[in-house]
C-alpha cells in the first residue's frame, strides 16, 4: 500500500495520536476541548497525501524540501490556518513545531508497525518529508505574523493609554513652572516638564512604529512647502539643544513641493540628533538639501567610526541601536529614530540609504517630486 493511501485509511488513528501528543503541548493551566485541539489536523493530513499523489519536479521537490514551495493561491490552507489558530490559543512556536515532528513520527512509525511498505516506499517517504517541511513551513509563517500583529496592538494600546495620564503630568508641571519661577524649585519642575516632553515624543515614536508594523504605514499630510526653509528652522531649534555640535547647513536648488515638513524635519532632526549621538565628539555634521530635476535629497554626515557593511544592511531595522555606547539619553532610547525615518521616506514614495566611507558616515534621503 502507498503511503498515500495508508495515511487516507488510517486517518483516525493518526488524528487520534496528534490530538494526544497536541493536549501535552497546550500552554501551562490551559485546557483545549477535543475540536480545538484536533485544529485542521486532518485538512493538513488530507493536503498530504493528496500531495503525495501529485507530480512533481526535481526543482519543486527541492523547494518544498527546503520550506520554499509557493504559498497556496485561493482559500486559507490548512497549515495557514494551523499556525495561525495556535499562536491565538497560547501555544509557543516550539510547540507548534512539536506537533508537526509528532505527526511525522506516527504516520511513518503506524505504517512500518502495519508492515504496509511498498516497493517505493522510499520514495513516498522523501515525498512525505517534504509535504511535512512545507506544511511547517505554511504554519510558521502565519504563526509570526499572528503573533507580531499582537504584539504590535499592545504595544499601540500601551503608548495610547499611556498619553492620557502623561498629558496631565505635563500640564500640571507646566503650571506649576510659572509659578515657582525663581524660585528653588523651578530647576526641578522644569526637568519635570522636560521629561513629560521626551516621554511624550517617545510615546509618539512608538505609536508610528505599532501603526507601520500593523500594516497602516506612516501617516503624513503633505502639502505645498518650501523643504530648505523648513529644515532650517529645524535646525535653528537643534543648534540649541545641542550646543555642543557645530552643524553646517546649506540648500541650494529647488527645494519645493508638496512634502509633508512635519514629518521630514523629524526625520532629519533623527539623523543630526545619531550624528552628533553616534560621531566623534566636536566634530561637525553637515546637512544638505538639494533640489534636482524630479526629487530632493537631504544628506546627514559626521565624522566617526566606520560602520560595517553588515550594520549597515540592519541599520534602519526597528529596536536596533547604534554599536558605539551613546554619550547621553542612553536610557530612554527606543531605538526607532533611523526605522522612523525609513518610514517616513517610503510615505513619501522615497528611500533612504546609508554608507560609511574613509571615516565619514552618510545618511541620504531622496524623495520624489513632479516635474
Amino acid at each position: 500500500m502507498r503511503l498515500a493511501d495508508f495515511i487516507d485509511t488510517n486517518a483516525d488513528r493518526i488524528l487520534e495520536g496528534a490530538v494526544r501528543f497536541a493536549r501535552t503541548q497546550a500552554p501551562a493551566g490551559v485546557s483545549f476541548s477535543e475540536k480545538e485541539l484536533r485544529n485542521h489536523i486532518p485538512e493538513i493530513l488530507k493536503a498530504i497525501a493528496a500531495d503525495l499523489r501529485s507530480p512533481q519536479s526535481a526543482a519543486e521537490q527541492h523547494a518544498k524540501s527546503e520550506g520554499r514551495a509557493p504559498m497556496p493561491e485561493g482559500p486559507e490552507s490548512a497549515a495557514t490556518y494551523h499556525g495561525r489558530t495556535r499562536a491565538i490559543a497560547g501555544f509557543g512556536i516550539s510547540q507548534m513545531v512539536a506537533e508537526y515532528r509528532a505527526l511525522r513520527a506516527a504516520v511513518l512509525r503506524l505504517w512500518a508497525e502495519d508492515r504496509q511498505l511498498a516497493g517505493d516506499s522510499l520514495e513516498d517517504i522523501v515525498r512525505f518529508n517534504e509535504a511535512i517541511d512545507q506544511a511547517v513551513a505554511e504554519s510558521l509563517a502565519e504563526f509570526s505574523r499572528e503573533v507580531e500583529s499582537w504584539r504590535q496592538i499592545f504595544l499601540g494600546a500601551l503608548g495610547h493609554d499611556l498619553r492620557g495620564p502623561l498629558t496631565a503630568v505635563v500640564f500640571s508641571a507646566d503650571a506649576l513652572a510659572s509659578r515657582t519661577r525663581d524660585t528653588p524649585y523651578a530647576r526641578q519642575v522644569d526637568r519635570i516638564v522636560s521629561g513629560g516632553l521626551r516621554m511624550t515624543r517617545l510615546l509618539d515614536d512608538l505609536l508610528d512604529y505599532s501603526r507601520s508594523k500593523l500594516g497602516d504605514g506612516m501617516v503624513i499630510h503633505a502639502e505645498d512647502c518650501d523643504l530648505g526653509r523648513a529644515l532650517g528652522e529645524e535646525l535653528e531649534l537643534l543648534r540649541a539643544a545641542l550646543p555642543e555640535t557645530t552643524i553646517d547647513f546649506e540648500a541650494r536648488g529647488e527645494t519645493g513641493g508638496r512634502f509633508d515638513a512635519s514629518r521630514l524635519r523629524e526625520a532629519m532632526h533623527n539623523l543630526v540628533a545619531n550624528a552628533a549621538k553616534y560621531g566623534t565628539p566636536g566634530a561637525r555634521v553637515d546637512v544638505r538639501v538639494a533640489g534636482e530635476s524630479g526629487h530632493v535629497t537631504i544628506r546627514v554626515s559626521n565624522a566617526g567610526e566606520p560602520i560595517s557593511d553588515e550594520a549597515l544592511r540592519v541599520m534602519f531595522d526597528p529596536l536596533r541601536r547604534g554599536a558605539r555606547a551613546a554619550t547621553k539619553d542612553e536610557n530612554v532610547s527606543l531605538g526607532l529614530g533611523l526605522f522612523l525615518v525609513r518610514e517616513i521616506a517610503r510615505a513619501h514614495g522615497g528611500r533612504v540609504d546609508a554608507a560609511s566611507e574613509d571615516g565619514v558616515t552618510t545618511f541620504a534621503i531622496t524623495l520624489p517630486r513632479p516635474t
